[in-house]
């Protein structure tokens, strides 16, 4: 496709994430206007041609189509309120953030009512991962909106993984929770072994000795015990995005009649977490949870 049929892309929220996924598309000659409540987050991109828009309605008009990556639910809603009135008719707004299941309809009719589509299509991966243009998306949407969309996700993605085609569909956002419970729980499970073999005086090595080429055996584990030991936590999945992702799973849940026991426990450690200090650290830091802050040798 030449630069000349490229649609022009309105991105929305360029905090860590949704600069990245932006500056892969500018740097393959996409027309992007970009926008963030904190302006300072969103004017790098300029140099790598972005047009820096004062407000969501002023990055969405003329846009044939609106990517939004936001940290949560209230904050999509705001942007659509604020945004929607300036869509173009038969503009495609396809939302990148992970929201509970309960909101992707009222935000898919918002978008439907001004004439454009709505896909939502919430993103697998961490920052580096994000960088290289290799995340995992789900997307639920429209089959209308898929050739518009092919081209911009295959630069923001190794796969997408389209799991409805019903616009309004919340099954993007349950396929993510569902992945994120299970991140977090292995994530929780790796930083906890770390702490029981400290705490009885084992050589944490000597754990990832244990698993290491077995069917215990988890990449996921080797990497995050690995981070601990070096106390590396360069927020690449920070806490307090790790504690708003465990919240929407267990109200998810609770809305379904479904106990979660160890999904509780874990949102409750990242809650922990998070009050001794460590909500912009990455999701390992759960691992501070297990001592009292005074003590990390148990």
């Amino acid at each position: 496709m030449s630069s000349e049929n490229l649609p022009r892309i309105a991105f929305l929220g360029t905090g860590g994430m949704g600069a990245l996924m932006a500056r892969n598309l500018l740097d393959a000659s996409f027309e992007v206007r970009v926008w963030n409540r904190t302006r300072a987050k969103a004017e790098p991109l300029a140099a790598h041609g972005a047009t820096v828009a004062e407000s969501p309605e002023a990055a969405v008009a003329d846009a044939d189509v609106v990517l939004s990556s936001l940290f949560d639910g209230p904050a999509v809603r705001a942007v659509i309120d604020a945004a929607a009135p300036a869509l173009r008719t038969g503009a495609v707004w396809a939302d990148l953030s992970t929201v509970g299941v309960e909101d992707v309809a009222r935000f898919a009719e918002s978008v439907r009512a001004r004439g454009a589509s709505y896909v939502h299509a919430p993103v697998q991966g961490a920052l580096p991962v994000a960088e290289r243009g290799e995340l995992l998306i789900y997307a639920a949407g429209p089959a209308s909106a898929r050739p518009v969309l092919e081209p911009i996700f295959e630069l923001l993605g190794r796969r997408t993984d389209w799991v409805d085609e019903a616009e309004g569909s919340s099954a993007a956002a349950a396929v993510k929770l569902v992945v994120n419970g299970w991140l977090f729980a292995l994530t929780t499970a790796s930083a906890e072994a770390v702490a029981l073999a400290q705490g009885l005086g084992v050589d944490p090595e000597r754990f990832r000795a244990a698993i290491a080429g077995g069917p215990l055996d988890n990449a996921w584990a080797q990497l995050k015990s690995e981070a601990i030991l070096a106390e590396d936590f360069t927020p690449l999945f920070p806490v307090a995005a790790a504690l708003k992702d465990s919240d929407l799973i267990v109200a998810a849940a609770t809305s379904t009649g479904v106990r979660l026991d160890l999904a509780a426990a874990v949102r409750e450690r990242f809650e922990r977490t998070s009050e001794q200090g460590h909500a912009g650290d990455d999701m390992v830091a759960t691992y501070f949870a297990s001592f009292d802050g005074t003590n990390r040798e148990g």
